[in-house]
């Protein structure tokens, strides 16, 4: 049986063998200069640790922009972390998306759209179009188009050499929004989607042609399709109750994976669940194996090594997800291989990553959900009632977590990890009507309910609710050395150089740099938009530069104006820039921050307000996400549909859903829409229009 305890540190008798005959590959970035940024966490610890000096607290007052390239709108919220190899730039916008830049002068030198709107033009009804980069390997880039795709490219003419369909369901809510690992020869990419259904995996193709060479389920199937796969999923399948399979079960693989030379090892996190409630997803409160968990399994086989849970029976979008950095620490004086993450639930969890054994695990900011980690067990001492079990409850911290997906730098030399981190509760709930359209969900239709069996409601509690932070935090004390604190929570993730100092840009549309020991800021740039993605950092001809992909927006519209920093779709261009010591180049002029909001309402029109009233339930589960509650703090991802001439006419609105009309431009296709539906949601736009227009003429 499998053990259902959070840490394994010994495993079965079939899997022993693996760890024994574990053997130490080259590491993946071997071969490139230590000058480039050749993968996406810059080598196979994923630390962001750059060993280049020549920008230091001395000379980073003089650091100014080499260059800029603007992007199309539609690239808009940017993610991701740009390679450099060669001399080239190589980055992904939304859509997935290629783009190829001299990395000295910014020239674009090609660019490949998969036009995943084409092949699934339903896909970015759930994933905003996110997109976190690509991996080069041997002449070729690899990405994963955000239909489901993995594609490998030529680095020099951006012409295919494969592509290959990593979904194999019918009307799939598998989505791909991460960056590929190339290792051993081959390519390993997993899924986004357990939050409207699916069932999470992870897979590794053969890098030259793009075949199946392993995967791994992250949950058992439906057993009355039959046996499982394999012995792990039969033991995992003993942790799971009830009918879990009509909602997928969840466990998506759509981030964090580490790839370890020493150990000849792949670590993955997973997701959340799929339903979240566990009284309707989990009868008999089992853990659910292997949501929520850290997952160590052999590098060339994918065959399981170990585990470590951070959430059994998971309930409330937290997730494992978040990026993995591999080190070696003296911990109680002894060296220890770690693996570091702050998964969503707020903890900072240390891992010995030979064994999958929990070191230790604090609070990484305010957290009520949980007491502490029982560091015997490795599970969660949580409080009573969390699971909405008697119903609404309010704690901290919300879906979006302590810490989330932005990326957090290690740097060996200061011995701290900096990582940007949150602040917010929020209020969880089961309610009948969640239960209901959970009941009537089928897995493999065109519905993309979101969330499943569950309703999630921001607070606001605390004066800094709401608010961000970059922690330098201490792994081995479990505390943090410093910290600088921002007025917006959802900030860009960091880089960290062998000179001491860390680079972050902000949603307030600052870059800055801080002294890596002290938090003392050194150095900023207003960039004209918020930031969300990492910078990176390369060297060319003896000059460092430093490169930066500007464009706000990721899951931000739900939260409304906590997430609002004023940038809007459309009018403030997504970019990438670049810096170096003595660069003299400007950002072209972009207009700045705006609240503003000029709906559209017709006085002599009346609004059905029971239509609305049923057109503001699909708002919620369809709309929200991308352009915001009831329309407000929609952002850079999507227009403001109140001032929009389209939304507020029927054909053209039905045009939009049902016929597709936007999709090149990252607008789903909601074919499944009736037309009743469509004078649903065009009353409930009409609604809050006309709302909007109201309060704008009482101020």
């Amino acid at each position: 049986m499998m053990p259902t305890k959070t840490s394994v540190t010994a495993l079965a008798t079939g899997f022993a063998a693996l760890l024994a005959g574990a053997t130490a590959p080259p590491a993946q970035a071997a071969g490139h200069s230590a000058h480039e940024w050749p993968s996406y966490g810059l080598d196979t610890n994923e630390d962001r640790y750059s060993p280049l000096t020549q920008i230091d607290a001395a000379s980073v007052s003089k650091l100014g922009l080499a260059w800029s390239l603007d992007l199309p709108k539609q690239a808009r919220s940017l993610e991701g972390t740009p390679i450099e190899v060669n001399r080239v730039v190589y980055f992904t916008t939304s859509l997935s998306v290629v783009y190829a830049v001299d990395a000295v002068t910014g020239r674009r030198l090609w660019d490949y759209d998969p036009k995943a709107w084409e092949h699934n033009p339903q896909a970015f009804r759930t994933t905003q179009g996110y997109h976190r980069g690509v991996a080069y390997h041997d002449g070729a880039v690899f990405v994963g188009s955000s239909d489901g795709r993995l594609i490998s490219l030529d680095a020099k003419t951006g012409k295919p050499n494969w592509i290959t369909d990593t979904v194999h369901e019918e009307n799939s809510r598998k989505q791909i929004t991460g960056a590929p690992r190339v290792f051993n020869g081959k390519v390993i990419i997993g899924h986004a989607g357990a939050d409207v259904g699916s069932r999470g995996c992870v897979t590794a193709y053969d890098e030259k042609s793009g075949k199946q060479v392993w995967r791994f389920w992250t949950v058992p199937r439906d057993p009355r399709e039959g046996p499982q796969e394999n012995e792990t999923l039969s033991r995992a399948l003993k942790t799971w109750s009830g009918n879990w399979y009509k909602w997928g079960g969840g466990g998506a693989v759509w981030n964090a994976i580490t790839f370890d030379p020493e150990f000849n090892r792949i670590y993955f996190g997973t997701s959340n669940s799929a339903n979240y409630d566990p009284k309707q997803r989990n009868p008999e409160n089992k853990d659910n194996l292997f949501l929520a968990s850290i997952v160590a399994v052999a590098a060339d086989t994918g065959k399981y090594i170990w585990h470590y849970q951070v959430n059994p029976n998971e309930a409330w979008d937290f997730k494992a997800t978040a990026d993995m950095v591999l080190a070696d620490l003296t911990i109680a004086g002894r060296r220890r291989k770690v693996l570091m993450q702050a998964p969503t639930n707020g903890f900072f969890y240390v891992i010995d990553r030979s064994n999958g054994t929990l070191i230790s695990a604090e609070k990484l900011g305010k957290v009520t959900w949980a007491d502490r980690i029982d560091l015997k067990t490795g599970r969660p001492v949580e409080k009573p009632g969390i699971r909405y079990e008697q119903g609404a409850t309010t704690f901290w911290p919300s879906p979006w977590g302590v810490h989330n997906w932005q990326a957090m730098s290690y740097s060996p030399k200061t011995g701290l990890v900096y990582i940007p981190t949150m602040k917010l509760p929020a209020t969880y709930n089961s309610t009948p009507q969640d239960k209901q359209e959970a009941d009537g969900l089928i897995v493999g239709s065109k519905r993309y309910w979101f969330p499943i069996g569950a309703s999630f409601g921001v607070a606001k509690i605390d004066p800094d609710d709401g608010t961000g932070a970059l922690v330098a935090w201490d792994p081995v004390k479990q505390k943090a050395a410093w910290k600088v604190r921002y007025s917006y929570m959802w900030n860009g993730g960091t880089l960290v150089t062998a000179s001491d100092l860390v680079f972050q840009g902000a949603a307030d549309g600052w870059f800055h740099a801080y002294d890596a020991t002290s938090g003392r800021e050194v150095w900023k740039y207003f960039v004209k938009n918020g930031v969300i993605a990492p910078p990176i950092t390369y060297e060319v001809d003896g000059t460092q530069y430093i490169s930066l992909l500007v464009g706000y927006g990721g899951a931000t519209p739900p939260a409304g104006r906590l997430f609002d920093p004023g940038w809007r779709y459309g009018r403030q261009p997504p970019r990438i820039l670049t810096f170096t010591l003595g660069g003299t180049a400007e950002i072209p002029p972009t207009p700045g921050p705006d609240y503003s909001v000029h709906p559209i309402d017709d006085p002599s029109v009346a609004v059905d307000e029971a239509a609305a009233a049923r057109g503001q339930n699909l708002w919620n589960h369809t709309c929200l996400l991308c352009h915001g509650v009831a329309g407000v703090g929609a952002g850079p991802i999507a227009p403001d549909l109140r001032e929009s001439i389209a939304a507020h006419n029927f054909d053209a609105l039905r045009g939009i859903l049902h016929d597709g009309l936007l999709v090149a431009g990252g607008m789903p296709k909601f074919d499944d829409r009736t037309d009743d539906e469509v004078r649903e949601l065009l009353a409930y736009i009409r609604k809050i229009s006309r709302d909007a227009s109201q309060l704008e003429a009482k101020q």
